[in-house]
């Protein structure tokens, strides 16, 4: 069965995270993406190595693990957009197209002829959606954006990492390029607004996604606290501004465990589970605003609770009262995790080479349900098969493009 996205094309002009991330979603939900890329180099992420992906031999290839994490589903044509020849090809496949993302600089594209305006008079239904660092406008517009300056720049590095006075004080990154992963989704749900629009106007649009603008929308409560108090949100390292107790306790084996109480009837249960009743009608830590209010006299005593036991009673334990708990697991431990497999979220495709693992798309419906049926590409598979499908070139045509360099 097809997903909800089946018959719809999508031509991707984008390389590196945000964009990509964006299509290969799209591609799991059964659209189909072309994805452009310079005869020679590629996408810059087949370069960001290592590690790479092994054949069955178990040499590597030269897929590196990044570029696969954002690739499924979509077939590589070679084109160098900087010859006319090039530009031509892009507005042929454009045409032919439902939905385009780009994530060249502003106005990069338009000195191409690839810009929206041009583009929207050969095909007025076409969906454009640029993605850049800091949008179209504002002084910036014209400037390169990586997530890491973004996760600067948007505050969340203000608010990531250990407190002022902790051992390794400081502002810190967040282990993901979370600025490129949540533009992507951000963009993702832009184009399926603008795919409703279409569906009852006949009529495209242009959508101009920026990752600092996305990153400042995603710091959500922490922008909140700011907005009510007037005060900046400082770092706190391991527990929640706004929730006690939530954070990671010390077990007697030596683990930690999160203990993530949400609401005073699971903080009524755990102090009842653990035989200190008294705590839950202490004034002090009755509620939740007075448990924040007090936190640095209520988190020793929960330390010296949670000494008593080994990491693994208390996730049985306190799962078994509804009182939120688990472990804090490295990546190789979620994968072998058994709600985790329960759930299928790493998947395996078949190449030419061996099998190239992904990380399963987390979207489950009901009556479209998603398949990969493509491992990520190799540069420039699919020119031919594109070309000749899609734009009707034949043989000689194709072959003349490539002894031109504009494709490969």
């Amino acid at each position: 069965m097809a997903g909800p996205l089946a018959g719809l094309r999508v031509l991707d002009l984008s390389r590196v995270m945000a964009g990509p991330w964006c299509t290969q979603i799209l591609a799991d939900m059964g659209a189909e993406v072309i994805k452009v890329e310079h005869p020679t180099l590629g996408d810059d992420t087949r370069h960001w190595g290592p590690p790479w992906l092994k054949d069955n031999e178990g040499q590597d290839t030269r897929e590196s693990a990044y570029y696969l994490s954002a690739n499924r589903g979509k077939h590589s044509v070679t084109v160098d957009i900087s010859q006319p020849e090039g530009q031509a090809l892009v507005r042929e496949l454009a045409a032919e197209s439902d939905i385009l993302v780009e994530n060249f600089k502003s106005g990069g594209l338009a000195r191409k002829g690839l810009d929206y305006a041009t583009l929207e008079a050969i095909n007025p239904g076409l969906i454009y959606c640029s993605i850049t660092g800091f949008g179209q406008t504002g002084p910036m517009a014209a400037m390169a954006g990586y997530d890491y300056l973004i996760q600067a720049q948007a505050g969340l590095m203000s608010i990531t990492g250990a407190a002022d006075g902790e051992p390794g004080a400081g502002p810190q990154r967040v282990g993901m390029a979370v600025s490129d992963l949540t533009t992507g989704m951000n963009a993702t749900i832009a184009i399926l607004g603008a795919l409703h629009h279409r569906h009852s106007s006949g009529k495209g649009q242009y959508i101009d996604m920026a990752l600092l603008d996305v990153q400042v929308s995603w710091l959500a409560n922490q922008a909140l606290n700011y907005f009510c108090s007037g005060t900046p949100p400082t770092r706190t390292g391991e527990y929640h501004p706004n929730l006690v107790p939530y954070q990671p306790f010390p077990a007697a084996d030596g683990e930690k465990v999160i203990i993530a109480i949400g609401n005073d009837g699971q903080f009524t249960r755990f102090c009842e589970a653990v035989g200190r009743p008294e705590l839950a009608v202490d004034p002090r830590f009755s509620t939740n605003p007075e448990r924040v209010k007090h936190r640095l006299e209520l988190i020793p005593l929960m330390v010296e609770i949670t000494l008593s036991r080994a990491s693994y009673e208390w996730i049985e334990m306190l799962s078994a009262i509804s009182v939120p708990c688990g472990p804090i697991q490295n990546i190789a431990q979620v994968f072998d995790d058994p709600q985790v497999r329960a759930r299928g979220m790493k998947v395996e495709l078949t190449s030419e080479t061996g099998s190239v693992p992904g990380v399963a798309n987390p979207i489950k419906y009901s009556k479209t349900p998603l398949e990969y049926r493509k491992p990520p590409p190799r540069l420039g598979e699919d020119t031919d098969s594109v070309l000749e499908r899609l734009l009707h070139k034949g043989a000689a045509e194709i072959s003349a493009l490539r002894q031109k360099g504009v494709v490969k």
